[in-house]
C-alpha cells in the first residue's frame, strides 16, 4: 500500500489552483504541529511526495492513505475531512485522565500572543452576548477591528470581558484565558497608522470594519488541562 501512495503522489499530477477543503485541512493541522512534509511523512511511513499529493490535490484519498495521515498527524480522519466543523468540540471521550490547573498571568500572555480568534463578552439590554473576534496582542492589550455602528464598537468606556481557548480532544487537553478590562476606540490616528502594519487582526467578516477597539486588561486568568494517569479502559 505505501508504494501505491508513493506512485500516485509521483504520478498524477499536483492541481496547483484550489486544494480543497482536504488540502487544506491537512496542510493546517500540519503547520499547527510545526512539522514538515518530509517530517509528516516519516510519522507516518510515507513518501514525502504523497504529502504534498495530499496537501496539494483536489483528487480523492482512499481511507488507508487518510487513516496514515491522519495518524501522522495526531488526528481523526473526521476531522481532515471536516466532519466535525458544524459540532461544538468536546463531544469525543477522552483517551486520557486529566487534571485541571490555574495559569498564572505570563502563561496566559504566552497564549494570547500569537493572535487568532476569540470572543468579546459584553452586556446588552437583552442580556450577555458573547461575539467571536479576530484578534492580535499589542502593548499587552487586546485589538480587533469592527462595524463603526454595531454593538462591538458600542462597548466604548464599558468594562467587558474577552476569551480564549484551546481544545485538543486527541490528547484531552486544552487551556481557556479569560481577560477582563475596559474597552476604548483607537481614535488617534498616529495610533490607528501604528497599530496598522503591526498588529492588524485581518476580520474574516466582510463589509467595512475600519474601526479599532483596543482592550486595556484589569485582569486576566487562565486555566489548563493536562493529561495524567492511563487511558480509561474500554467497555467494548
Amino acid at each position: 500500500m505505501r508504494d501505491t501512495d508513493s506512485d500516485r503522489a509521483h504520478h498524477r499530477p499536483a492541481d496547483p489552483g484550489d486544494p480543497g477543503d482536504l488540502g487544506r485541512r491537512i496542510t493546517h493541522r500540519r503547520r499547527e504541529l510545526g512539522l514538515t512534509r518530509a517530517e509528516a511523512a516519516a510519522r507516518g511511513g510515507m513518501d514525502p511526495g504523497f504529502v504534498e499529493f495530499a496537501e496539494t490535490s483536489t483528487s480523492p484519498l482512499g481511507v488507508g492513505a487518510l487513516t496514515r495521515l491522519a495518524d501522522a498527524l495526531d488526528t481523526t480522519v473526521d476531522d481532515l475531512l471536516g466532519g466535525g466543523r458544524d459540532v461544538p468540540p468536546g463531544q469525543a471521550r477522552a483517551d486520557v485522565r486529566a487534571t485541571l490547573e490555574v495559569l498564572d498571568p505570563e502563561d496566559c500572555w504566552a497564549r494570547l500572543a500569537p493572535g487568532g480568534v476569540g470572543r468579546v463578552v459584553l452586556t446588552t439590554p437583552q442580556g450577555p452576548v458573547a461575539l467571536p473576534v479576530n484578534y492580535r496582542v499589542l502593548d499587552a492589550a487586546v485589538l480587533y477591528r469592527t462595524d463603526a455602528g454595531g454593538l462591538l464598537a458600542d462597548v466604548a468606556g464599558e468594562q467587558v470581558g474577552f476569551e480564549v481557548d484551546r481544545l485538543d480532544e486527541v490528547f484531552a487537553t486544552g487551556w481557556s484565558v479569560l481577560v477582563s478590562g475596559t474597552a476604548s476606540v483607537v481614535s488617534d490616528q498616529d495610533a490607528v497608522h501604528r497599530i496598522g502594519p503591526d498588529a492588524d487582526p485581518d476580520p474574516w467578516a466582510g463589509g467595512e470594519r475600519d474601526t479599532w477597539v483596543r482592550i486595556r486588561p484589569t485582569g486576566i486568568s487562565g486555566r489548563i488541562l493536562r493529561p495524567t494517569g492511563t487511558p480509561p479502559a474500554d467497555p467494548g
